[in-house]
């Protein structure tokens, strides 16, 4: 596929709104498959060295 200009490949032919929402609920999803795990591992570490500190106090 070729464009004559920059809008014209950003309006894909009258459907950019859709192909560009659908690039980024994709970037939204893989940025939270990324983040999520993350966010689990750090909340997990967290919530071990909370119940180290309570068990070596007892």
């Amino acid at each position: 596929m070729s464009f004559a200009s920059l809008s014209d490949f950003i309006a894909m032919g009258g459907h950019g709104v859709y192909v560009w929402s659908a690039y980024g609920i994709t970037l939204g999803v893989l940025g939270l498959n990324i983040a999520m795990p993350i966010l689990a591992k750090r909340r997990y570490l967290q919530d071990e060295a909370r119940r180290l500190r309570r068990e070596s106090n007892s």
